[in-house]
């Protein structure tokens, strides 16, 4: 199920708040809404969200998930093609 941003929605159910988180970071990755946003931000904004981040990427994601599926590093020693 693809969803656009009228249908995002939590609270009904384990799927449907999945498929509407993952919309939702879509969103806020999109370059033109990063970079208005990160203006606007304060510093101590800026480190809370980071540290809340990756906070929840270092409690869900293995090392080598976290370089492979967030950072795109397909050489980090961590990565099975990137070991040597």
């Amino acid at each position: 199920m693809t969803l656009d941003s009228n249908q995002i929605c939590f609270g009904l159910n384990q799927q449907l708040d999945q498929q509407s988180f993952s919309f939702f970071l879509q969103l806020a990755g999109r370059q033109e809404f990063s970079d208005f946003l990160s203006q606007r931000l304060s510093e101590q904004e800026i480190h809370s969200f980071i540290n809340f981040f990756t906070g929840i990427l270092k409690r869900n994601l293995s090392e080598e998930e976290y370089h492979r599926l967030f950072l795109q590093d397909e050489h980090h020693p961590h990565h099975p093609e990137g070991k040597e």
